[in-house]
């Protein structure tokens, strides 16, 4: 998952004068709780995401299993029963890794454990070198101009833990930009700690970056205890060398693709909410929470509306998007927004569960003012979901933000992810993890949430505007 908690969409997704309140029938309120109901009563979000993580498993943009991803998810969407299945493709890098070993060399020696972040380099052979710790990737910027040089770079700052997940933005740039400033010093490569919150030996991967006039240096992960064993060495005083040894790169490229399905509306059928989540996943797991979790959810919801009776079916249509390469910089997002720049005004809103499987607390919106009193009265529906709505908070989750930038509103259905980063981009991202009940309750909200956005009478404030590049 690439999630952007700062993004300056917080407030509002459009800037549409006031006009006619936008507002929810009265008449589509027992079916949006009837739908509710019946999700908490038994969906088959659990089954959908068992079938993807134990038939396709791990699912990196650009392989094979990917592929079969694909095909999973437009077979899947059939036997859902929606109206229209149909994929969008999206061209993408290919990046694999291989082995990856570390270890302290000298007096201290010992095994370490690490992975290669995606879209690394390697280390072309074993690679050796003192380390230099920074506290922060501030700090490691501050630090004098080739004071790095033949040395490898070592981030050790610590993610939080919150409910929100809001600890994730302050860490990641570790992640995201620390093998670039460490180049411009002058390092041979950088080790962050993972950018998670559990104690396990296990090193979280996920997406870096390189600019094109600095030189591209190996980037890996260490598990959080082997960064804790790292400071304990330093605070010993004397000089600690690495050996690093992974291999990792990007072979090419690959057409990957983004899958729908759509449940018609009965009266403006070009005119879309949309609902998803991403289809990917990183290698070392098998992608259940992040974000097979999500596939299942607004699969189960699309189809739970599908089956309404043809005069109950909403107003407009229901999308749900399954994105391709989210992980590598939601590339799939950022294609299927460009596709249907034009379009913005018919997408009405759009909501994306890319937060593991922890139940929904929350029910947020970046929409125009006079669709609040909608928003309100889809919380209504949600609250005894233990769902509460909260105004000018949030965000949209990371495949929405394309659409968002382009002028489309959106919702956000805030999950408890108290422990989601124990697990996100690790190998313990499994099936285990899941509770089917949460599932439920969550199929429940998205399903009440998408129905009533979509029979709203009046819009959520989606108006065209120049696209943001956030890539």
């Amino acid at each position: 998952m690439l999630r952007m908690l700062g993004l300056a969409l917080v407030l509002t997704a459009a800037t549409a004068a006031a006009d006619t309140p936008t507002r929810i029938p009265e008449r589509a309120i027992p079916i949006a709780e009837a739908l509710r109901d019946r999700a908490l009563a038994g969906t088959p979000a659990f089954d959908i995401v068992e079938d993807l993580t134990t038939t396709v498993g791990p699912r990196l943009p650009g392989s094979q299993a990917d592929a079969r991803a694909v095909a999973w998810a437009v077979a899947k969407f059939k036997a859902l029963g929606f109206d229209r299945v149909w994929t969008e493709p999206v061209t993408i890098p290919v990046w694999r890794r291989g082995h990856a070993r570390a270890e302290v060399v000298g007096a201290f020696a010992q095994p370490l454990v690490i992975t290669a972040l995606g879209g690394s380099v390697g280390t072309d052979g074993a690679l050796e070198a003192e380390i230099a710790e920074f506290p922060t990737l501030q700090a490691l910027r501050e630090a004098p101009e080739g004071s790095l040089a033949g040395k490898i770079a070592f981030i050790s700052n610590r993610m939080e833990r919150f409910i929100d997940g809001s600890g994730y933005g302050p860490a990641v740039v570790a992640r995201s930009n620390g093998a670039v400033e460490a180049a411009r010093l002058g390092a041979k490569a950088i080790v962050i700690r993972s950018i998670g919150t559990n104690s396990a030996r296990f090193p979280h991967t996920g997406n870096m970056r390189y600019v094109d006039d600095v030189p591209k240096i190996p980037a890996a992960a260490l598990s959080n205890p082997d960064a804790d064993q790292l400071l304990r060495l330093l605070a010993r005083g004397q000089p600690v060398r690495l050996r690093l040894d992974f291999e990792a790169g990007t072979i090419g490229e690959h057409t990957t693709h983004n899958v729908i399905g759509e449940i018609t509306g009965r009266e403006r059928p070009d005119e879309v909410v949309v609902i998803g989540a991403h289809l990917d996943s990183w290698d070392l797991g098998t992608g259940a929470l992040d974000d097979g979790a999500g596939i299942a959810i607004t699969m189960a919801a699309g189809a739970l509306i599908g089956q309404l009776d043809k005069t109950q079916r909403p107003r407009r249509s229901v999308r749900v998007i399954a994105w391709g390469a989210e992980e590598i910089g939601l590339l799939g997002a950022y294609a299927y927004a460009a596709r249907h720049a034009d379009a913005i005004t018919r997408h009405l809103i759009g909501a994306e569960s890319d937060f593991g499987a922890g139940r929904i607390y929350a029910l947020r919106a970046g929409v125009k003012d006079s669709a609040w009193d909608a928003i309100e009265r889809i919380g209504q529906v949600l609250a005894p979901l233990g769902i509460v709505t909260e105004r000018g908070v949030g965000g949209p989750g990371p495949d929405i933000i394309p659409l968002a930038q382009r002028g489309m509103a959106w919702a956000q259905l805030a999950q408890d992810g108290s422990d989601y980063f124990d697990y996100h981009h690790t190998p313990d991202d499994t099936l285990d993890k899941i509770d089917p009940e949460a599932l439920d309750q969550q199929v429940a909200a998205y399903a009440a949430f998408a129905y009533l956005a979509a029979e709203a009478e009046g819009d959520f404030g989606s108006a065209p505007r120049e696209a943001v590049q956030n890539r």
